[in-house]
């Protein structure tokens, strides 16, 4: 009865979903402080205060008429204004309100540059491991998505696979900085040998290829880490941002694109994301929360709070004889499985009551992701289990 191009989604449900699901249950059955969940990157700190007090005034202040209405599908003129200065005192860029779309939330954003650039056929390529919506958000588009691998000693782009992949199909180049599911940030370096690559081929293939950059967790990062702005290393760049993390706001979904004044045929670019915008349903972002973030540019969530339970889980993992690189940046861990098949491993884990993603979920086998967006209680509730289960691998 349903599409024929949802059977296979409905049979293969996020495997991150069901971990989740699976998570409550056992929650219930055992009490939710004897089970580690690491499957969703659902933040724990709460949003900033100003938040709150912003919602509140904004209530009491506006008409509400005006405030939960209509307005143009690229968002309020005010607050896109308000976006575009924040970015230039950032990161010394030159946008206006022009350059900004809000959007509901970062996927939101993603599906509007992919309904507004590319048609049947056309191949999308990201860097392995990625989030697999990357995937479903492509193929809406009858688009077909091509991973380069990774090079998992540290989990920057394998630039020569990547190179390699590229053909005159490619119309967009996704990238996610800082990663998810690794943590880690894609470098000056690389941001500047992937443009200079892109650079090359537009000329060959004579069209433009543009880097949509997938950008929820710019502002989580560690030990002074900087993420590279992209748009002042390659010209045809469209970024997303999402509110979603910084301002732990997931269930909101608030957004933004930016687009600079000099990608390829920039008035027909935001024409079309607009409109994409109004026919996929979004319409427009969210009115109110639009107007709150607006107020909250400058707040940020509790970076400590992140940092802390990071330190305290590699370090314990470090000792424990597994391998995982340092996340710079987000609220992820992607440990090597003690064993070839991962899903094995996280098999093993829920015994202990420990739920972790299979790096399969990313493209990316012998890997699991563990997301450490929850309590510090947690973190230290779980480390018992993971001594147990680095004993039963035989690790120490």
């Amino acid at each position: 009865m349903i599409a024929k191009s949802m059977q296979g989604l409905v049979n293969n449900n996020s495997v991150i979903r069901q971990m989740f699901e699976e998570g409550q249950k056992m929650a219930a059955e055992f009490g939710p402080e004897n089970v580690y969940d690491f499957s969703l990157g659902n933040p724990n700190v709460p949003a900033p205060e100003k938040v709150r007090e912003t919602i509140e005034r904004l209530l009491k202040e506006e008409d509400p008429v005006v405030l939960h209405g209509y307005m143009s599908n690229a968002g309020y003129p005010d607050v896109r204004k308000k976006v575009a200065d924040s970015l230039n005192k950032r990161f010394g860029t030159s946008f206006t309100g022009e350059n900004i779309m809000m959007t509901v939330g970062a996927a939101g954003g993603l599906n509007c540059a992919l309904k507004a650039l590319i048609d049947l056929g056309d191949e999308v390529l990201t860097f392995a491991p990625f989030f697999l919506e990357y995937k479903n958000y492509t193929a809406n588009y009858g688009g077909i998505l091509v991973q380069a691998e990774p090079d998992t000693e540290t989990f920057q782009p394998d630039l020569k696979d990547f190179e390699a992949k590229l053909s005159s199909k490619t119309k967009a180049v996704i990238i996610n900085n800082p990663n998810n599911p690794t943590g880690v940030i894609y470098s000056e370096e690389t941001i500047k040998s992937i443009a200079k690559i892109l650079e090359e081929k537009q000329k060959e293939y004579g069209h433009p290829i543009f880097i949509i950059s997938d950008e929820p967790y710019r502002e989580l990062v560690y030990t002074g880490a900087e993420v590279p702005y992209i748009t002042k290393y390659y010209r045809n760049t469209i970024v997303g941002y999402s509110f979603s993390k910084t301002l732990s706001l997931p269930g909101e979904r608030i957004g933004y694109l930016v687009v600079p004044s000099e990608v390829e045929s920039f008035d027909e670019l935001f024409s079309a994301l607009t409109i994409a915008n109004r026919v996929l349903g979004f319409v427009n972002a969210p009115s109110l929360i639009q107007k709150v973030v607006a107020e909250c540019l400058e707040e940020k969530a509790d970076i400590a709070y992140y940092a802390k339970n990071r330190d305290v889980l590699y370090d314990a993992l470090q000792k424990y004889g597994f391998s995982c690189i340092k996340p710079e940046g987000a609220f992820y861990m992607f440990i090597k499985s003690p064993v070839p098949d991962e899903k094995e491993f996280v098999a093993k884990a829920k015994e202990y009551r420990i739920l972790l993603v299979p790096g399969s979920s990313f493209m990316c086998k012998g890997f699991v992701r563990l997301a450490y967006c929850v309590s510090y209680e947690t973190c230290k509730g779980s480390l018992k289990g993971f001594e147990s289960l680095a004993k039963d691998y035989g690790l120490i």
